[in-house]
């Protein structure tokens, strides 16, 4: 698995680089992006990147396509397998809409269903499993949709070449003490408990589900000025969990406020905190480069723990009886 992240930068150059016809959608203002896992991630960066748009976002992970879909609307349905059910159903919804369709996939019934209905389908080869395979299928749906995203091609070039970058400081070419991402992993003791501010949940969500999968532990993420109306609370007694605080540069100033305040209750309280902070980029930039840390950590982590990350069983296990 680490052989195919220590390639994100150029796999992502790869997907971004690939010509593709351009695709009129005509004018939308309200996008559904549908997909689990992996999958559902990308639907939150976009959300995240059009959230100062008049474009209204909504992110589906499950089986249900919103009932405010209409013409002016476009779903966007990813599933890295091609196989993955849920999207599959609401695929199968939107085209019963009058909404427009998109649908990425690396083959499987996907591809072959949207063949048969003549729905638009690009295919995006999947790089060892459907985590591993982020980058490529972001990017190259970032190629596809770019037309009425808020996003330059300086932006996305910026945010590959500072991927490259991160890759020299976390990746398996640096296994020295100055790997931030082994530093980290080593202290994960308890299960983490991720806070995140606004702009940040795709981060956030990414890093547990990867704690959850590749080193096969439990994990839990919070918004942290929610989590300080009720969560702070459950640290008044002993707990099994560690707080990690994802922290953007430019969080709105109260957000910081908060951020200082959560510090100093940690502090007085005697709880050990880890704090993770995004670089001056674009959003797009922040997101990926902070998922690419965190993906590492998890990675670490397995490692660590002598745990394989690549198997899912428990995933097999629920798919197999569906």
């Amino acid at each position: 698995m680490y052989k195919t992240y220590d390639l994100w930068s150029e796999i992502a150059n790869e997907e971004y680089e690939n010509q593709v016809a351009d695709i009129s959608f005509g004018k939308i203002s309200h996008v559904v992006f549908a997909g689990m896992g992996g999958s559902g991630a990308i639907g939150d960066i976009f959300s995240a990147i059009l959230s100062k748009t008049n474009v209204h976002v909504d992110v589906v992970k499950g089986y249900l396509l919103p009932q405010t879909v209409d013409s002016k609307s476009l779903t966007v349905v990813t599933s890295v397998s091609g196989n993955t059910e849920e999207s599959l159903i609401i695929l199968k919804a939107a085209l019963k809409s009058s909404s427009k369709i998109i649908a990425f996939s690396s083959g499987g019934k996907m591809e072959k269903f949207c063949s048969e209905n003549k729905i638009i389908h690009k295919k995006i080869r999947m790089r060892h499993s459907p985590r591993a395979s982020f980058p490529a299928f972001l990017f190259g749906i970032i190629k596809v949709l770019q037309p009425f995203l808020p996003i330059k091609n300086e932006d996305i070039e910026n945010a590959i070449k500072k991927l490259a970058i991160q890759s020299k400081n976390v990746s398996s070419v640096n296994l020295s003490k100055s790997n931030n991402a082994i530093s980290l992993a080593k202290w994960i003791d308890k299960s983490p408990l991720i806070y995140y501010p606004c702009g940040l949940e795709p981060v956030a969500i990414r890093f547990k589900n990867s704690l959850q999968e590749n080193s096969k532990i439990h994990a839990s993420a919070e918004d942290i000025i929610e989590a300080c109306h009720n969560g702070i609370v459950s640290w008044k007694i002993g707990t099994e969990f560690k707080p990690i605080l994802i922290q953007g540069k430019d969080d709105y100033i109260k957000t910081k406020e908060r951020w200082n305040i959560i510090q100093e209750f940690f502090d007085e309280k005697g709880i050990e905190y880890y704090k993770i902070e995004s670089d001056n980029g674009n959003i797009l930039s922040k997101l990926i480069n902070l998922i690419y840390f965190c993906d590492y950590v998890s990675i670490y982590k397995s490692i660590l723990d002598k745990v394989d990350p690549t198997p899912v069983d428990a995933i097999d296990f629920v798919k197999n009886r569906l």
